[in-house]
């Protein structure tokens, strides 16, 4: 009759191993799948994100840059024009330029190359808009966009005056010869340090 007993609890206790063996075999092929599923999904959301950086990247690489040759302008439409800056990325010579324009209060055009008179050489001496005021990416300083084009000197956009362009009812037209003379200011511009 002992024996009976104990070999009753040695299958009891067998199946109850065969169980937890089964149930942990399970167990652990559920989170190898799992681990596998978020593997997965890691690869492809960086190969998504490698994907978007790089057409965000092909995009801003390719931002429309004219090059403006010899004998040629950077030609701005004044239909393009209002409170909000517009950028207008140009290559001259070699040498990526930025010129920004943006109407003032009174809706008079203004214009400047996108760097600043002070942190040109620093490679963030360039300017983003916020509201009406652009912010130097360097120093911090702001400038409203009424003060854009009327200082020359000091922390603030490098202006290009009424005579360093031809300006009609439909066009501001910036000369390859201008923008040359100025290529020496965007040297360093935007370097990553």
């Amino acid at each position: 009759m002992g024996s009976r007993k104990n070999t009753g609890r040695k299958s009891n206790n067998n199946i109850l191993l065969v169980v937890a063996a089964v149930v942990l075999c399970i167990a652990v092929t559920i989170i190898y799948f799992i681990q596998q599923n978020n593997d997965t999904t890691t690869v492809s959301n960086n190969v998504l994100n490698t994907a978007t950086e790089d057409a965000a990247t092909e995009k801003k690489d390719d931002n429309d840059v004219q090059v403006i040759a010899e004998g040629k302008s950077l030609v701005i439409p004044v239909s393009d024009i209002s409170s909000t800056a517009s950028f207008y990325p140009v290559e001259v010579d070699g040498t990526r330029m930025e010129v920004l324009a943006v109407a003032d209060s009174e809706d008079n055009i203004r214009t400047a190359f996108n760097t600043c008179q002070i942190c040109y050489g620093s490679g963030r001496g360039y300017y983003e808009q916020e509201g009406n005021v652009l912010i130097c990416q360097n120093c911090g300083n702001r400038f409203t966009v009424d003060q854009v084009e009327i200082q020359s000197g000091g922390c603030n956009p490098w202006p290009i005056f009424p005579e360093n362009k031809a300006i009609t009812d439909d066009t501001i037209e910036i000369s390859y010869d201008f923008l040359k003379e100025s290529k020496e200011i965007f040297s360093n511009w935007r370097t990553q340090y």
